[in-house]
């Protein structure tokens, strides 16, 4: 790949951008080692005190607190990457303790050497650690009972530090006060090779862990820090800044960065490419002690004499970015990588699971990625990185242009982008040509492509067009994104806590600038019509059609639609929109590790919203035979939450939903039928009340009769003055045992012989049961004899046929009733 020159000058120049943000700060005793846990947002401390902490990082939590472990000093301390509950502590007793996070408690102890113990290293795949300080090193198998292995002699000092090499596992290195770095092989007794260079003891040596370079990096007491090349076994580079002992190394495990902590109380940032020194950080506790990076992530663990520090270098956002065509192209450190989603063919897709895709070489690009973007036609992408871009074709990834930018972006047209220069320029270009150079009037610290070109500053947002630069709109918000849809009419802005979703109004854009009537400071007042806010993050997203998908804060896969919020999908880790892919029906997600996952999501169902947001029923109707089955009830109640109730009632499948909807709307010859196939009680007495309201009283008696409700058919045939109501529900209401209600119902009538049979009925009922409770202790025989005289008073209860109920109920009734009283 042909580059010019003036471009590698450049290059070199460029120092490398990264914001450096703090995640945790922790005060306490001296910190000797910390360590990170390999899939949990945990931070584990060794104290000088000897005590052992344990942090969780995102909830700023010291989850042990109370259950501590009051040891001697604890001088190094390591995660086992085998069986990740473990973590192995060497004391200042020369006692090795291993501990189990999940119970607190001390699984092994066993004495590891005859001097204070300095450093401990666990084997990342076998099970094997190492240890080191008094002029020797041993390995300990903790599936053989802890039992020592090998004893690797050769040090004239002390070894103060032991790190396996990642590329090797059967290799190893160790840093001696006697000046020397030994690299080691598992297995035999002497040292592979001795790398000599420091003037006074080394402290500290960490392996670079990408594939490129065998490097090797040392910190010693003459306050330098020197890169080895261990395979020509010769020193490449010395790194002078520190002016105090250097006490830790680290190459990052994802980013072209070196750290290096030293007892001057600074950490400092090198480029690992042009070890040039990017940045100095000074958090103000004392002297630093250790670093520990973490692969798969941008977290650093800083260890100092007053407490512990957690950074995140840079952004966790892979540099990752998929074409209209599935074609996806991202980088793993400088090399630029490509897959293509037709590879998969027929294969059978499961929502949520990891694709088998197969990654293409492309290249090397000539500066780190940070960001990947393909332009929106797919023919361009551009690489961010190190204060510099560089567009390539998409193909063969051959260099279209570069220049010099903080931040890219592209126009809605393929032929334009802008970058940002520092917090004050924009350009704008052309088919690959600057066409213009502005300084926004209220600084700039963020540019965003699109149908407009947005200019985000301290004070808001502006809105420029851009052919003429002229201003469209500013607004008082901090976006963190922004999002166009692909016909430019909406636009979401995403900020630190909610997300806005707004209409450009392009017609009355353009006859404000024509009239220029309506042209304030802020630009045209009514550019924009704000559809909606939502109070949720949103970390990535795209428009397909009018409906905004992204992903939020709490990993939730949504997506937004005429103020409303459907979930796709809960995600189990943080996931990074790739694009939609129409004809699949597939929305394409993906990691920091470079994995892609898929979910179904049908176009046909966002087209028909997106037809019904635009009212557009005509194309609605053409696309709802395309809609399956199963998702027209989802599809139903979008509709009704637009208020679209007949429409919804047109759509839905799911019968409870449909009579609903038909109560609503009324249609109650609908609502009777869908009952009947129903037979629910309760949908019966719901349609009996809105027939009642409308004034359907023979609907409403039917319904009431389905549903057995004797008490409203009382009250409908009593309101009605309909007597041959009345007489069926007497019959009815008996049959069935309600003879509350049949009694009512014969007491109307007037059917007195009814009457008397269930007063007779009733008494039996209330005498037996005072008697059963006043004579529950009482003998079997009186119980019975109680009972008999009961029966017999049925006798004495005849009611006489010519005898008139008004003028002789009550007598009757007190005279008849006395002997059995």
């Amino acid at each position: 790949m042909l580059t010019p020159l003036v471009f590698i000058v450049s290059y070199i120049n460029q120092p490398l951008r990264l914001d450096i943000q703090r995640r945790l700060t922790a005060r306490s005793e001296r910190v000797k080692s910390a360590d990170l846990h390999p899939t949990e947002p945990w931070m584990v401390l060794s104290l000088y005190t000897g005590t052992v902490v344990v942090w969780n990082h995102e909830t700023q939590v010291s989850m042990n607190h109370s259950q501590q472990k009051q040891l001697f000093c604890c001088c190094g301390l390591n995660w086992d990457h085998v069986l990740i509950n473990l973590f192995a502590c060497p004391q200042d007793d020369m006692q090795i303790r291993v501990f189990n996070y999940n119970t607190l408690d001390r699984v092994f102890m066993f004495e590891a050497h005859c001097d204070y113990i300095r450093c401990v290293a666990v084997h990342p795949t076998q099970p094997f650690v190492l240890t080191s300080n008094d002029m020797l090193i041993k390995l300990w198998d903790w599936d053989r009972k802890w039992m020592c292995c090998q004893v690797f002699e050769g040090h004239a000092h002390y070894v103060m530090q032991v790190v396996f090499n990642p590329k090797d596992n059967n290799q190893f290195a160790s840093a001696s006060l006697d000046r020397t770095i030994k690299v080691w092989q598992l297995g035999s007794k002497s040292p592979n090779f001795t790398l000599e260079g420091h003037e006074k003891g080394v402290n500290c040596i960490d392996y670079y862990n990408g594939g490129d370079k065998p490097y090797l990096i040392s910190g010693a007491d003459d306050h330098l820090v020197k890169i080895w090349d261990y395979q020509n076994k010769t020193c490449v580079q010395t790194l002078e800044s520190h002016v105090q002992n250097v006490t830790c190394v680290c190459f990052h495990p994802e980013l072209p960065v070196i750290l290096t902590g030293s007892e001057d109380g600074t950490v400092r940032v090198w480029h690992s490419n042009t070890y040039r020194l990017e940045n100095t950080l000074n958090y103000g506790l004392e002297r630093v002690w250790c670093i520990c990076g973490q692969s798969g992530s941008n977290n650093i663990a800083l260890g100092y004499d007053e407490g512990s520090i957690i950074i995140k270098l840079g952004r966790e956002e892979p540099a990752m970015s998929m074409d209209s065509s599935g074609k996806i192209m991202w980088a793993r450190h400088s090399e630029v990588q490509q897959a293509n989603l037709k590879t998969l063919g027929e294969t059978e897709i499961q929502d949520g699971e990891k694709l088998p895709l197969g990654a293409k070489d492309m290249g090397s690009c000539e500066i780190y990625p940070q960001t990947i973007q393909h332009s929106p036609n797919g023919r361009f992408v551009v690489v961010c990185g190190d204060g510099e871009y560089i567009i390539y074709t998409a193909m063969a990834l051959r260099n279209k242009s570069f220049g010099s930018a903080q931040e890219f972006v592209w126009a809605h047209d393929s032929s334009q982008y802008a970058t940002r220069e520092g917090n004050s320029v924009v350009k704008i270009f052309k088919n690959f040509k600057e066409k213009k150079t502005f300084n926004p009037d209220f600084g700039v610290d963020g540019i965003f492509g699109g149908f407009l070109l947005g200019v985000r500053s301290t004070s808001g947002l502006a809105f420029y067009d851009w052919e003429s630069s002229s201003l469209i709109r500013r607004v008082e918000i901090l976006p963190k994104h922004m999002f166009w849809s692909d016909s430019g009419e909406l636009v979401c802005i995403a900020t630190e806590e909610s997300f806005f979703v707004l209409r450009y109004l392009t017609e009355r854009v353009s006859a404000a600038q024509e009239s220029k009537e309506t042209l304030t400071e802020d630009g045209i007042e009514d550019a924009f019509e704000v559809l909606g806010e939502v109070q949720e993050v949103v970390k990535t997203g795209l428009w397909v059609g009018d409906c905004f998908i992204y992903t939020s804060s709490v990993n939730r896969l949504n997506y937004y639609v005429g103020g409303e919020i459907i979930t796709i999908a809960h995600l189990d880790r943080t996931m990074y929109l790739l694009g939609y892919i129409p004809k699949d029906d597939r929305l394409y997600l993906g990691d920091k590790e470079l994995n892609v996952i898929s979910y179904s999501l049908l176009l046909s169902v966002l087209e028909y919203e997106t037809a019904v947001m635009r009212k557009d029923f005509t194309t609605a109707d053409r696309v709802l035979p395309t809609i399956p089955v199963e998702q027209r009830t989802r599809v139903a109640h979008f509709l009704e939450k637009q208020g679209f109730r007949q429409q919804a009632l047109a759509v839905s499948t799911d019968l409870e939903h449909k009579f609903e909807l038909a109560l609503q709307l009324g249609e109650l010859g609908v609502a009777h039928e869908l009952a009947l196939e129903a037979e629910s009680d309760h949908r019966w007495k719901q349609l009996a009340e809105v027939a009642s309201t409308k004034g359907q009283f023979s609907l409403a008696q039917e319904c009431l009769h389905q549903a057995q409700d004797y008490g409203g058919l009382l009250l409908l045939a009593t309101a009605s003055g309909r007597a041959e109501i009345v007489g069926k529900l007497a019959e009815g209401a008996e049959k069935d045992g309600k003879t509350n209600v049949a009694f009512l119902t014969y007491f109307i009538q007037g059917r007195l012989v009814f009457l008397e049979q269930f007063v007779l009925f009733l008494l039996l009922l209330t005498f037996g049961v005072l008697l059963l409770l006043y004579f529950v202790l009482a003998e079997l025989t009186n119980v019975w004899s109680c009972l008999l005289k009961l029966i017999d008073c049925q006798r004495l209860l005849s009611w006489q046929e010519h005898t008139c109920p008004v003028k002789s109920q009550g007598k009757g009734v007190s005279n008849r009733f006395s002997p059995c009283c």
